[in-house]
């Protein structure tokens, strides 16, 4: 895994958390700033330009074991699309430069697929199989994208049509491709082995998926059938999770020997945060509860940070660990833990405050400013991780 290819990933979530920076400073001295098209452009480049580009250089680093420029020339075509996007989001939102990158974005996710599904092969079969799934997800969750041409067409960006064509794919990338794909890669890792648990988790994983895709539909469609499908599909991840903690068990104990303090932890940190969605999707079976969660902003933007930072890239972080490109050293430790701090406080500010205006409480006092110096903990950690491995003296991996 080439080092400058993995800075080129932490300058892009840099960015990100920059751009929500900036964000979080709009709510509380006025900026002469679009607040919608910047949200736009953190959403895209933290997912796209970090989640995305990550994953996609672990899939080649850990399954291409012959060089091939096809993979670095499909990275930068796919970088160009995110620096597209970086560009053009705060200025215009979803308009004809956005759309056009972002189209780009989509066409190589695809070409990346077609490239790398044969080389993803193990002895490990239920890595290969996690894997596989994930960039099914990932294909999926574009037609998503292809339906809001149509649907801002025949309704109108303000029609529900639009809302879950936009559901449909954040639904499949973040808990379809990402949680699939860092799953995988740590069953990898682990070197788990194909059981009857492993196949009996894969499925439930997989079903539990497709069904709790029912709640973000039974919000603009209310329907009792709706209901069901998602509370039939929180419980299959309750299986799931369980399942989950009892196959990577019987591993647990020899990982000191393969893997840093550092990079345990943030192991621990990730099936935490993991652990906690689960728990809080099952709160999505309060009928009146669920009804109202996504009108609460800070219900819903808790629960993807809860998702994007703390399971994924808590993984991600991990995996950079294991990979040798960073050096230990106090710079190091004290950058993720001073990111984990400000995902920890952020995410209690978001759901306290989402929490107080659904009881209809009196709201936190200088909430806005709380959460914005939160927030600050975020970019310098990762900063400061950008920091280690530009000076780490690793180039490969």
């Amino acid at each position: 895994m080439t080092k400058k290819l993995v800075i080129v990933c932490l300058v892009n979530f840099l960015i990100a958390a920059f751009l929500g920076l900036i964000l979080r400073f709009a709510n509380i001295y006025s900026l002469n700033i679009n607040y919608r098209f910047f949200t736009h452009a953190h959403s895209h480049i933290a997912m796209l330009g970090w989640a995305y580009l990550m994953l996609y250089l672990l899939l080649v680093n850990y399954f291409v074991l012959e060089k091939k420029t096809i993979y670095t020339r499909l990275f930068w075509i796919t970088q160009v699309a995110v620096w597209g996007m970086m560009f053009s989001f705060p200025f215009q939102g979803y308009a004809v430069v956005s759309i056009t990158f972002s189209t780009l974005h989509i066409l190589c996710s695809y070409v990346f697929i077609f490239v790398i599904w044969k080389q993803i092969k193990t002895k490990k079969r239920i890595s290969e199989i996690l894997l596989k799934t994930s960039l099914f997800f990932m294909a999926l969750s574009t037609l998503g994208v292809w339906f809001l041409g149509p649907a801002v067409g025949l309704y109108g960006n303000t029609s529900d049509f639009y809302q879950i064509a936009i559901q449909f794919f954040l639904h499949f990338q973040f808990n379809g491709w990402f949680l699939f794909a860092v799953i995988g890669l740590f069953s990898l890792i682990l070197g788990i082995k194909d059981s009857v648990d492993c196949q009996i988790f894969y499925w439930t994983l997989l079903l539990a998926t497709l069904f709790t895709f029912a709640l973000p539909i039974n919000w603009y469609f209310t329907h009792e059938t709706l209901y069901w499908g998602n509370a039939f599909g929180v419980l299959l991840q309750v299986v799931a999770f369980i399942l989950f903690l009892k196959i990577i068990k019987p591993t647990l104990h020899s990982m000191p020997a393969r893997a840093s303090k550092l990079e345990i932890y943030l192991y621990s940190v990730s099936i935490f945060c993991l652990s906690i969605k689960v728990a809080l999707q099952l709160t999505s079976l309060l009928p009146d509860f669920s009804q109202v969660i996504y009108q609460h902003r800070y219900f819903v933007i808790g629960f993807i940070h809860l998702l994007m930072l703390g399971t994924v890239t808590g993984f991600l972080f991990a995996f950079l660990m294991r990979n040798q490109l960073t050096r230990p050293s106090s710079s190091l430790s004290f950058g993720v833990f001073c990111f984990l701090a400000g995902f920890l406080l952020t995410e209690m500010l978001l759901f306290i405050q989402g929490y107080l205006y659904f009881a209809e409480l009196p709201i936190m006092p200088h909430y806005n400013l709380f959460l914005f110096i939160a927030s600050v903990f975020l970019p310098i950690g990762i900063a400061l991780i950008l920091y280690n491995l530009i000076n780490s003296k690793n180039h490969v991996a």
